[in-house]
């Protein structure tokens, strides 16, 4: 039966891909990308999955986990496979499912979808899997220290520094699309704020007053949670309270950065893990509402399946679908903020090795699908509103009537009330240049709810969306903050034993409040640009995400052939090579083009000529001398990333060849196998 059910998937999911391939001039349906989707995530997990745990990474359920072993009621706390997956989904699971997606459908539905199921599969899922297992048994560590204890001191120290640095950029880019989706509008913000409360009672709740009693806490959290949305939309018509959560752009920027320092200094247990356990009940609803929504009203893609912004020049962002298309999607297909947590918070809660196929390939397999929900949504909207939503106001033009008309002069054509109508169907003042992804992306989903579910209910739908985004992104910025004052921890403990103590207070004090002014002061550039902040970060965190991927890929791929399991190297070899290849091409032309929507260098330096000959308005000149110096910042670091990458790629295959001929290499971090008595426990 399970044979059938194999060969049915299969047929199934090729005609669904070839069916989305082949449809050129006319409407496509959404339920083909559906098909081809389940389908392929669903052999994927059962068939390469379950080959690559059982014959690739000889998961053992009888081995002790780290979580048992060094359990300090802190960082390592033996946790329910269910709250782990949570966990660790909501953690993964932040802009790049949302926003890459959405902004790469500026080229058309087509590049984007058949990367995100083919590179989530194939790269992705066996990444995550990967990396989680091997610092499962390495007691937990750092993407960082794994490099250092297995490659060597120089391989190690500059994947440790490329990792810190990278995570740096993408916290900062993590909270800019929060920031851009609630930044005056007070219903988003009341109710992200209360889901904070609401995680601390149910932390309480599962901690001291009912310790194990998930399913409880599981139904008093979720309902608080939706609760909130709800009394979020009561505050929002109430002038006093609207008042007191409606925020410009910079004080909700210090509202995150303070909330990110909070998750990463409390116990995980009181804020970040009951969080993100909540949150995932809320993100997982909204996929499978939507996924109902799409097969009820089965919709037609408006957006065509390749625009002429594929040659380069679109307004979203610069560049040609190759590589561009590949560093846009990020998360929705290979992340390597995904190692990063692979390599933090997760490794140190799994009570079974077990757990390790459903915790990492399973969770990403599940993000990449929102991936796919949120490609849906994007190109369900008409082409002039999606572009009228993300184009920036630098780009389209300050007034409404100057964005019209440069959205309509590239073929589709869109009027100032058609933007005002939509506006004021969703309850905000305007939808004008929303940057960042997250707006548009909430009124595709809410067109979708509303079609199946009741129009009247727009603005709702709307606001529930961007909540829905928000805390999404929200849950992989704290965790990635724990993670990152891990890492730094790790670093300073090598100028000072004691700051490398994960759990002395002093440390997680001070390496916390490093990391997010590091992370903080990037967010404040983005949050001060013109154009919103995407075109400057969103490239870099991008090339900076899939060159952490490579990383990730080059220590699984060198602890693999050192483990004596050569034959086996290229399922994480053959992603590496396609990453180093998109990554370094997507560093090169930021680098060198001279298109000033491309490059690096010359954006800054046409900025700093029109600043010179006084071309610029007074509040672009203000801002001018920060953006400028951000852009060749933004050039430095992508020289030293792709440095970084190439010498930890080299480092690895030393290593290898060294393997493979019967030199001696670095003995394996391996820790030794301890049974597990967690194992018998039914």
């Amino acid at each position: 039966m399970r044979r059938i059910s194999a060969v049915v998937l299969a047929v199934a999911g090729a005609i669904a891909v070839g069916g989305i391939a082949l449809h050129r001039h006319e409407p496509i349906n959404a339920l083909w990308i559906i098909t081809a989707a389940l389908c392929i995530y669903l052999l994927g997990y059962r068939f390469y999955a379950a080959w690559i745990a059982t014959r690739v990474l000889l998961i053992d359920p009888s081995r002790a986990t780290p979580a048992e072993r060094l359990n300090n009621g802190r960082d390592f706390v033996p946790t329910h496979r269910a709250i782990v997956f949570g966990h660790h989904f909501a953690a993964i699971a932040g802009p790049g499912p949302l926003v890459g997606p959405t902004l790469a459908a500026q080229f058309g539905y087509l590049p984007g979808t058949l990367w995100i199921l083919v590179g989530a599969v194939l790269g992705g899922c066996v990444q995550d899997m990967t990396i989680l297992l091997l610092s499962t048994r390495r007691d937990g560590r750092s993407l960082g220290q794994m490099a250092r204890d297995e490659l060597g001191p120089l391989g190690g120290f500059a994947a440790l520094i490329g990792t810190l640095l990278i995570l740096v950029v993408l916290s900062a880019v993590l909270g800019l699309v929060i920031v851009n989706a609630m930044k005056h509008s007070p219903w988003a913000t009341s109710t992200v704020a209360a889901t904070i409360p609401v995680a601390i009672l149910v932390g309480l709740y599962l901690r001291w007053w009912r310790p194990g009693r998930v399913l409880e806490a599981s139904v008093i959290g979720v309902a608080l949670v939706l609760g909130a949305v709800l009394a979020g939309g009561w505050i929002d018509h109430q002038a006093t309270l609207r008042s007191w959560f409606d925020y410009a752009s910079l004080p909700l920027a210090a509202a995150v950065v303070i909330y990110a320092w909070a998750a990463a200094t409390l116990p995980v247990w009181l804020l970040l893990a009951p969080r993100d356990y909540l949150s995932t009940f809320l993100k997982l609803g909204i996929v499978a509402l939507l996924a109902v929504a799409i097969v009820l009203t089965h919709p037609q893609l408006k957006m065509p399946a390749v625009t002429q912004f594929i040659d380069g020049g679109g307004p979203l962002f610069g560049g040609t679908v190759f590589p561009f298309v590949f560093i846009t999607i990020a998360c929705g297909a290979v992340s390597g903020f995904h190692a990063l947590v692979a390599s933090g918070t997760t490794p140190k809660l799994i009570s079974n090795e077990a757990d390790v196929r459903l915790v990492g390939y399973g969770s990403m397999a599940l993000e990449s699908f929102v991936a796919i929900m949120a490609m849906i949504a994007a190109t369900l909207l008409d082409p002039s509103v999606y572009f009228a939503i993300n184009s920036g106001a630098g780009v389209v033009g300050a007034t409404p009537e100057l964005a019209v008309h440069t959205i309509s002069g590239w073929g589709f054509p869109v009027t100032t009330g058609q933007m005002q109508a939509l506006a004021q169907a969703m309850g905000e003042r305007t939808l004008f240049a929303r940057t960042g992804g997250a707006p548009s992306l909430a009124v595709g989903m809410a067109s979708i709810f509303g079609s199946s579910f009741g129009r009247g209910l727009a603005a709702l739908w709307y606001h529930f969306a961007i909540m829905f985004e928000v805390v999404f992104i929200l849950t992989t910025l704290d965790a990635g903050t724990r993670v990152g004052r891990f890492m730094l921890q790790d670093l300073l403990g090598q100028m000072w034993t004691p700051l490398g103590r994960t759990s002395w207070y002093p440390s997680v004090l001070f390496a916390s409040t490093l990391l997010v002014a590091a992370w903080g002061y990037f967010l404040y550039v983005g949050v001060i640009d013109p154009n919103g902040g995407v075109n400057i970060l969103w490239p870099l965190f991008g090339i900076a995400n899939q060159m952490l991927a490579a990383i990730a890929l080059s220590v699984a791929t060198g602890i693999l052939i050192k483990s004596g399991r050569a034959r086996y190297a290229l399922v994480t070899l053959v992603p590496l090579a396609w990453l180093a290849l998109v990554t370094t091409a997507a560093a090169w032309q930021k680098l060198t083009s001279a298109d000033v929507h491309i490059g690096f260098l010359a954006a800054a330096s046409d900025l700093s000529a029109k600043l010179a000959a006084g071309a610029l308005s007074a509040e672009r000149a203000a801002v001018a001398p920060q953006l400028i110096f951000n852009q060749r910042l933004d050039a430095a670091l992508t020289v030293l990333f792709t440095a970084i990458l190439w010498l930890v790629i080299l480092d690895m295959a030393r290593v290898c060849v060294r393997r493979l001929r019967g030199l001696p290499v670095r003995s394996s971090s391996e820790s030794p196998h301890q049974p597990s008595r967690l194992a018998a426990v039914p």
